[in-house]
């Protein structure tokens, strides 16, 4: 998922300083393995979520935590990280944000060591930490990569890249994770205690390696981007009319406060889909498979995102946002009621279908949200980044709900979520004066 924290430049150098000469193809390169790299770990979390489940025997409430801790991390970091590359620069900005998320990728070599699931959730946080910083960073550093004129392209082309490492990330991550056979909680408490020790080692050890790789990939791009030299960045000042804007100045504007909603509502709706697929697919009622097979599932789910995306682009281009959005979401909502009402292969395809519509979602809310806001477009996109953390408590609501209904009827969280974001697009969106 790829959301655009950062203010666009302003103004981009020629690529010489000081007899010093920055090599746009390479730089390029490396930035869009970056903004895959943010992609793939962030939908890996949907692979480690039953692992994590089977190993620890928790129940969904406390494995949702993974999800809560994650993006709980956009919401308090959000500021932080922002004040951070204000001081570092874009360049070295993204460069601490590469560094702080390979500290928090080889955490997960001790948390699986020690098998300790507070430590687990301490390396989420760590590792979306360094994932914030990049958001804030990133953006605007690719812009510079190369002649102003095309920097809106290059952006498109690295979010398309960001929403490939989430397609991909699960498929490689299901066979790399959950490659072994997975036990049930009572199957593993009917092992003798050696085994249950054996089993739970060799199921952490599956993790180490992953993580281990994407730290050592992490720390190599952090030198990579170094490595480069860029020209100064000139940032819009968000102060046009003289005034020291507030967040709560921002917030009074009605279509801001819905879009902040609209905002909290998708991401906490597409990551809680996301999160409970592999369960939900692996049931006997449902795709009678097992948990590495459903993992494919979770692929196609953010494939889906990805397509869409490609084709939104068109369709935003010639169509009324506010009215895609509201079919979006209401074919969205239709699609997870038609899973709820369902089962086999029909409660199958139309959850993995929703990926597909949820594609426009945040760029379009993004924009309606900061619409005519002038001087005060800065503090507005800076609470609809803090909603990301609907990605914290909306699946572990849903958690809850599946702990207590199952997994089938829990489904209707986003549902609900999907109904704000319709009507958002119909009436919440449009331009009103701050109350």
């Amino acid at each position: 998922m790829a959301f655009n924290t950062s203010p666009q430049p302003v103004a981009a150098g020629t690529g010489r300083d000081s007899g010093r000469y920055t090599d746009y193809p390479l730089a390029m390169m490396a930035c869009s393995v970056i903004f895959f790299m943010w992609g793939a770990l962030t939908s890996l979390n949907d692979i480690l979520i039953p692992h994590l489940k089977a190993l620890f025997t928790l129940d969904y409430k406390q494995v949702m935590l993974v999800q809560s801790v994650f993006f709980g991390a956009y919401f308090l970091m959000a500021l932080p990280a922002g004040r951070l590359v204000e001081r570092l620069g874009f360049k070295r900005g993204m460069v601490a944000g590469l560094a702080v998320a390979g500290i928090g990728a080889l955490l997960f070599w001790p948390a699986a060591q020690w098998q300790s699931y507070p430590l687990f959730l301490f390396a989420f946080f760590v590792l979306a930490t360094g994932i914030t910083v990049l958001q804030v960073a990133a953006n605007p550093y690719v812009a510079l990569l190369g002649p102003a004129r095309t920097g809106s392209s290059r952006l498109t082309l690295a979010q398309t890249l960001n929403s490939f490492g989430t397609a991909v990330a699960p498929w490689a991550g299901g066979l790399l994770i959950l490659s072994g056979i997975m036990l049930t909680a009572d199957q593993v408490a009917a092992l003798p205690a050696v085994q249950q020790a054996a089993y739970r080692a060799q199921q952490a050890h599956s993790v180490q390696m992953p993580y281990l790789v994407l730290a050592a990939v992490l720390f190599l791009l952090a030198v990579f981007v170094a490595l480069f030299h860029l020209p100064p960045l000139a940032e819009a000042g968000g102060q046009a009319d003289g005034r020291k804007h507030t967040l709560g100045d921002a917030l009074r504007i009605p279509h801001v406060a819905y879009g902040v909603l609209a905002i909290f509502c998708y991401v906490g709706a597409e990551v809680a889909i996301g999160s409970f697929l592999i369960s939900y697919i692996s049931q006997p009622d449902i795709g009678a498979m097992t948990e590495q097979q459903a993992s494919r599932y979770v692929s196609f789910y953010w494939t889906g995102a990805m397509i869409g995306r490609l084709l939104g682009t068109f369709l935003l281009a010639w169509l009324n946002p506010r009215r895609l959005l509201a079919v979006f979401a209401a074919v969205a909502g239709l699609l997870v009621l038609t899973s709820m009402a369902s089962q086999g292969h029909l409660a199958m395809y139309s959850i993995v279908a929703v990926g597909l519509f949820n594609s426009i979602m945040f760029p379009t809310i993004f924009a309606l949200g900061i619409e005519r806001l002038g001087p005060l477009t800065d503090k507005a996109s800076s609470l609809l980044i803090m909603a990301i953390v609907g990605g914290a408590v909306i699946p572990w609501l849903q958690g809850v709900l599946a702990d207590h209904l199952g997994v089938h009827h829990a489904f209707l969280l986003p549902v609900l979520c999907y109904a704000f974001i319709l009507f958002y697009g119909l009436r919440g969106s449009k331009i009103r004066e701050a109350s």
